[in-house]
């Protein structure tokens, strides 16, 4: 039996539901191939990121498994200790 999708002719916005995912690797040098809507971490620590808009800033102590709506460019390798990354769009 085929899955029956109701809300298929609906746009996907930013307060939608997370329709898709990929593993995210630090890196100090390459953007992401993808800017996620959000990023969610397996493993507690730090994120130090490239916001879209360009800034870069340290995002202390996130806890696993929250849903954090970070739209980031790049996930810097040096200072992010969080583990687990994954980048949700």
């Amino acid at each position: 039996m085929p899955i029956t999708d109701n809300f298929a002719s609906f746009d996907t916005g930013l307060t939608g539901p997370i329709c898709g995912g990929f593993d995210i690797t630090p890196e100090d040098a390459n953007d992401l191939a993808t800017i996620p809507r959000a990023i969610m971490v397996a493993g507690a620590g730090d994120l130090n990121v490239v916001l879209k808009t360009g800034d870069t800033l340290t995002l202390p102590g996130l806890t696993p498994g929250v849903i954090y709506p970070f739209r980031v460019v790049r996930v810097l390798s040096t200072g992010t200790t969080a583990t687990g990354l994954k980048g949700l769009v």
